[in-house]
């Protein structure tokens, strides 16, 4: 499709002016950032592979009635997502401790936690997206009460999702973010899921060996990153597999 007015690039995906009032199309870039973009690297197939995974999961969540700003994809690194307002906060799910949680609390990574425990933090790179509170979320006026229990409800939802997906193929899903976003149908709002759900959104361990397959292998250096989010997307049938080995890269 002909390339449209850029809206907002971000760190890994640029967002175009979409085909028809209301939607907006997503392109999946090839890099890769950690530590609030301090380490940066382009990783070639990157972006096919999340792009195709954020499919996967974005439909599945459709299907089961968790609702979406997906519609469809487009290319190999292209999907037609709705517009939504997006609430700016990152959610966070998790399962077992690891990253800021384990630094943060002194609890050993891989910790199963006793219940799934539900963060959420402020999105801004110039403050290092610091954790807030629903007292800070309420007296900003960043979400009201009912948005809230609504957001906490469509996050457990998710992690169902997403848990059993995972389990089914071997892998443990750690934790994981979304964001949210609000979409409007002239007075009526209604909360989706939006941006992406992909390796670079979770962690995710082999069940048997602990081995990481989300960007954790990017972070600290643990190995090819596309070979990790292959292996993700072996497991999950989403490519084939001399797809997902050398993904055909259409810009």
């Amino acid at each position: 499709m002909a390339r449209r007015k850029k809206i907002y690039e971000g760190k890994a995906k640029i967002l175009y002016e979409g085909p028809e009032p209301g939607t907006i199309v997503q392109y999946f870039k090839d890099d890769a950032t950690a530590f609030n973009a301090e380490k940066k690297d382009v990783i070639e197939g990157k972006g096919v592979l999340n792009n195709r995974l954020s499919e996967f999961f974005m439909t599945g969540l459709n299907q089961i009635g968790v609702p979406t700003h997906f519609i469809r994809r487009l290319n190999m690194r292209e999907q037609l997502v709705r517009n939504c307002e997006i609430i700016p906060l990152e959610v966070i799910v998790r399962n077992y401790a690891a990253g800021s949680m384990s630094k943060r609390l002194g609890i050993a990574e891989g910790t199963q936690l006793p219940r799934p425990i539900v963060e959420y933090c402020y999105k801004d790179d110039s403050l290092g997206d610091p954790l807030v509170t629903e007292e800070h979320i309420a007296a900003f006026g960043w979400a009201g009460q009912q948005d809230m229990d609504d957001i906490l409800s469509l996050a457990l939802r998710v992690n169902d999702f997403l848990s059993g997906v995972m389990l089914a193929v071997g892998i443990r899903l750690v934790d994981f973010k979304i964001e949210i976003g609000r979409i409007y149908d002239g007075d009526f709002q209604r909360l989706v899921v939006a941006d992406e759900i992909s390796p670079d959104s979770c962690r995710l361990w082999d069940i048997e060996t602990g081995q990481k397959l989300d960007k954790d292998v990017f972070r600290r250096d643990l190995g090819n990153l596309t070979d990790a989010y292959s292996e993700v997307a072996r497991r999950l049938g989403v490519m084939p597999k001399s797809a997902v080995a050398k993904p055909t890269l259409i810009n």
